[in-house]
């Protein structure tokens, strides 16, 4: 299992601006770490779609902790 790091981001005239991050801390694979993240964002912002408030979600492997 890995740890992921998901960013939100809006974009606005094409630049994206991060709007969020959700860290995952334990995931099968990266499909199930961005499918968690998106609902943990949707959740935390009160809304029923995370697509509400991002237009992108990037994944990316989070850092090893020491």
């Amino acid at each position: 299992m890995s740890n992921y790091c998901i960013q939100f981001a809006k974009e606005i005239l094409g630049v994206p601006f991060t709007v969020g991050q959700v860290q995952i801390t334990r995931a099968r694979d990266p499909e199930r770490a961005l499918r968690a993240a998106e609902i943990r964002f949707a959740r935390a912002h009160g809304v029923e779609d995370w697509r509400e408030r991002a237009d992108t979600a990037c994944l990316a492997d989070a850092p090893a902790s020491r």
